[in-house]
């Protein structure tokens, strides 16, 4: 009679585990990197419609303007004088290009404005906020001097 056995797992049982818990965290990461695009689809409408809501403000403010004319050719920079020179607009066009959209268009006049985002998750996709309070998504993002979202 024997009864020095060891006891433990076997090699193959080992492997088994293993493969499994490989298997799983594959899983879990594909689905956690949807989500990540997701949030900053979410990052991106929340910082345009920061932006909506301080045109507003600077709409009352200022006699009812927005500011001279401002048309960007694909990157919206912060020009004294335009409604984009307001820091709480520029600081949320750097949010929208820190959450990782590849394009935003910004245009402007007295009267009016337009902007728009590319959406990270939703490729071909475009997120489009105007002085209408028009919020929405397009397939096709914004021509330069273009005042309204299509």
């Amino acid at each position: 009679m024997q009864k020095n056995r060891s006891r433990g797992f076997t090699l193959i049982e080992l492997l088994v585990v293993i493969a499994i818990i490989g298997i799983l965290s594959a899983v879990v990461l594909a689905s956690l990197n949807t989500a990540r695009q997701k949030g900053s689809d979410a990052a991106i409408q929340s910082d345009l419609s920061a932006i909506q809501t301080q045109a507003e403000i600077v709409y009352g403010s200022s006699g009812n303007a927005y500011g001279t004319v401002y048309v960007s050719t694909g990157v919206c920079t912060a020009t004294v004088g335009t409604l984009f020179g307001d820091p709480v607009i520029a600081k949320a066009i750097t949010g929208i290009t820190g959450a990782g959209s590849s394009g935003v268009v910004c245009n402007s006049s007295a009267q009016t404005y337009a902007v728009s985002a590319a959406l990270v998750a939703q490729t071909g996709k475009y997120w489009c906020i105007d002085n209408t309070g028009s919020a929405k998504i397009e397939t096709s993002q914004i021509a330069p001097g273009t005042l309204v979202c299509p």
